[in-house]
């Protein structure tokens, strides 16, 4: 790409710091994205769907949803369109972030046997239905408190 030189009017080649600027960004994103993917793969989010909803032969729909799902956010982004929806979707698209972000989390938890180790280090061993009720609720309760006091306040 060629672009004017502001120091005597003749057209050069694309600036190098642009160039390497655009390269970082690039190496940025491929390290974000395969870390996504990897947190992913580990946590065998896919599988755990399929078996959940018992759509296992469904399941390279699953990862094209994700994969297009990420490519075309990030377009989005990128081209800074928003979607404009009506207030009663917020509803629906609420519940299903929930649901990915409780997978996540059930799932890392699992992975890692936090709970378990949380209970025998407070020496709440019988009691770890009601220490996953209290987490439970405190992000429930931390959720609406940012909702209706940080951005609605």
């Amino acid at each position: 790409m060629t672009t004017k030189n502001p120091t005597n009017g003749a057209i050069g080649v694309f600036p190098l710091d642009k160039l390497i600027l655009a390269m970082i960004g690039l190496a940025g994103g491929v390290a974000v994205g395969s870390g996504f993917v990897a947190f992913l793969t580990v946590l065998d989010i896919v599988p755990r769907l399929t078996v959940l909803t018992r759509t296992r032969r469904f399941v390279r729909w699953y990862e094209m949803a994700f994969v297009a799902g990420a490519l075309l956010f990030t377009w989005m982004d990128f081209r800074g369109w928003a979607v404009t929806l009506p207030p009663v979707s917020t509803v629906w698209v609420g519940l299903l972030s929930g649901v990915f972000v409780g997978l996540l989390a059930a799932a890392l938890t699992e992975v890692i046997n936090v709970l378990p180790i949380l209970a025998k280090r407070i020496r709440m061993e019988s009691r770890v239905f009601w220490l996953l009720m209290a987490m439970m609720l405190g992000k429930v309760v931390g959720s609406l408190f940012q909702w209706l006091v940080f951005i609605n306040g």
